[in-house]
């Protein structure tokens, strides 16, 4: 069976984000001034084969854990629906 995994994986809030204040800043610019914090982060989709629903979450799990996202300053969130 085919899932798709759309795993989102952003810079965690104790971390700086200097691409983050350049596009706030950016955005002040053009006289949108409403903007109060922008963060920039990574959106991946990867499409998986696997049994069930259960084993594609294990599987993007350890992705995420050991590839997509630096745990040291990032977190990350995933959602996982049938292809």
């Amino acid at each position: 069976m085919k899932f798709i995994a759309h795993i989102n994986v952003m810079p965690q809030k104790e971390i700086l984000d200097p691409q983050g204040k350049a596009v706030k800043l950016g955005l002040k610019n053009l006289g949108i001034d409403q903007v109060t914090d922008v963060r920039i982060g990574k959106h991946i989709t990867v499409e998986i084969e696997a049994e069930n629903a259960d084993s594609a979450k294990e599987k993007v799990e350890l992705a995420c854990s050991k590839l997509l996202a630096n745990l040291i300053m990032e977190d990350y969130s995933y959602q996982i629906v049938p292809a």
